[in-house]
């Protein structure tokens, strides 16, 4: 199941990136779980529920920053 609205996440809220923790690449944080594994696993056609089978320790609201995050990433302009 995507992202319907309903699980609106704050990515700010969920992602972190310190230099000491997997080379400063962006994490859900509380975990070594890196953003870009997440997304890849949603580019792949994973749902929701299968990505958290494979790490119970997400949530859906993490799931959903993930793709918050991205989204912002893509907006980013560079004056």
């Amino acid at each position: 199941m995507m992202n319907n609205g309903n699980e609106q996440a704050g990515w700010r809220q969920h992602i972190v990136s310190t230099p000491d923790v997997l080379s400063g690449k962006p994490r859900i944080d509380g975990t070594r779980i890196p953003v870009a594994l997440v997304l890849g696993y949603l580019a792949a056609g994973s749902t929701y529920d299968e990505i958290i089978g494979e790490f119970p320790d997400l949530t859906r609201e993490n799931i959903a920053a993930c793709l918050d995050y991205a989204r912002d990433l893509a907006e980013y302009q560079v004056v």
